[in-house]
């Protein structure tokens, strides 16, 4: 079992008559990248300002190495804390250059041992040959590089990160987020980086905190987050969800589909309790058929993937993740056949 590194337990930090953090809870072990997935204004930010040493908390503490860094009482400060910090804007020094920017962290005398460091750095985010740049000379993502390998340079306990590809472009945020994982999981580094973008979060992260008003509504896996959701907000926060009526009768739910399995997180659920079942757009698949009761009435094209929206009989809609290449035109009357084999989650 690998060591905690960073804990965070009831903490509290209200702003007026807002709470940001609502006795939040969070650990971190050794290695571990963990992402904080939320709307703007559900305290993601705060929560990561707070373990940096730039907010206060109101309650609760926050422990690194088990030493408690922030509490009502006891508070240390950031430069004292050994917490890498990646800002949005990279905040990389002007006058300096990669080489300078990367090594101004670095705590070792010996010239020879901090260029040393300084060029491994460099070539673990894709940066050998450019120590002599200057930040204006770096396209973004290059910068973002730079930013990366400064952060790591200080050799850090933990590394947070605060939106950190939000300046990129698509493709090349795919490319940094990559970048940026290599480094951390070779420095052994563990990391926050907190987002809204759930593709980010998914693809970087080994574990995912969702966080709504303030408190985190479920930690766990990418895999497990998207398949087992606790709540219809985590649902619709980690993939496209809808949401389909249904009855339990026994251990299926009965609905204008069919019969389906289920599961829940739910504390009770009773025999002929109405539910929802969560629908992702892989759930279904949509074959023509002239005699069938429902009805393709728009489509989006993705490049990769069509989007099919369906309406049943009852007027409720359905989003169906087809082949890009699905020709099915507006007004095509369908079937939906269940693609998937495990139960459907129930809220």
């Amino acid at each position: 079992m690998k060591d905690i590194v960073l804990s965070c337990e009831a903490i509290t930090k209200t702003f007026g008559s807002v709470t940001a953090l609502n006795k939040t809870n969070l650990e971190i072990p050794s290695g571990e990248i963990l992402a904080i997935l939320g709307p703007s204004g559900c305290g993601k930010s705060t929560l990561l300002r707070s373990i940096a040493g730039f907010e206060h908390i109101d309650g609760g503490n926050i422990k690194i190495n088990d030493e408690i860094v922030s509490s009502e009482s006891n508070f240390i400060p950031a430069e004292k804390r050994k917490i890498g910090m990646v800002f949005q804007d990279y905040a990389l020094f002007p006058h300096l250059t990669v080489h300078g920017n990367v090594s101004f962290g670095i705590q070792i005398s010996s010239r020879s041992e901090k260029d040393a460091l300084v060029e491994k750095l460099l070539r673990l985010v894709g940066l050998e040959g450019m120590d002599a740049r200057y930040p204006h000379e770096l396209s973004g993502g290059q910068q973002q590089r730079v930013a990366v390998a400064r952060t790591l340079a200080a050799n850090p306990i933990t590394v947070l990160l605060d939106e950190p590809f939000s300046n990129l472009d698509a493709t090349m945020r795919t490319e940094i987020r990559r970048t940026v994982r290599e480094a951390l999981l070779d420095r052994g580094v563990s990391a926050i980086i907190v987002t809204h973008d759930r593709e980010e979060a998914f693809t970087i992260a080994d574990r995912v905190a969702v966080m709504k008003d303030g408190v985190i509504e479920q930690i766990d896996t990418p895999e497990t987050m998207y398949r087992s959701p606790v709540s219809k907000f985590v649902a619709s926060m980690t993939g496209s969800a809808d949401f389909l009526n249904g009855q339990i009768v026994s251990d299926r739910a009965v609905t204008e589909l069919g019969k389906f399995q289920w599961v829940t997180s739910m504390d009770d659920v009773s025999e002929g309790q109405v539910v929802e079942l969560l629908v992702r757009p892989d759930d279904f698949l949509v074959l023509p058929n002239p005699k069938g009761i429902y009805k393709v009435i728009s489509r989006e094209y993705r490049g990769d993937a069509m989007i099919l929206t369906v309406e049943l009989k009852s007027g409720f809609v359905i989003h169906c993740r087809q082949g890009p290449y699905s020709d099915l035109p507006v007004g095509s009357v369908v079937d939906l056949i269940p693609s998937r084999a495990a139960p459907f989650v129930a809220f």
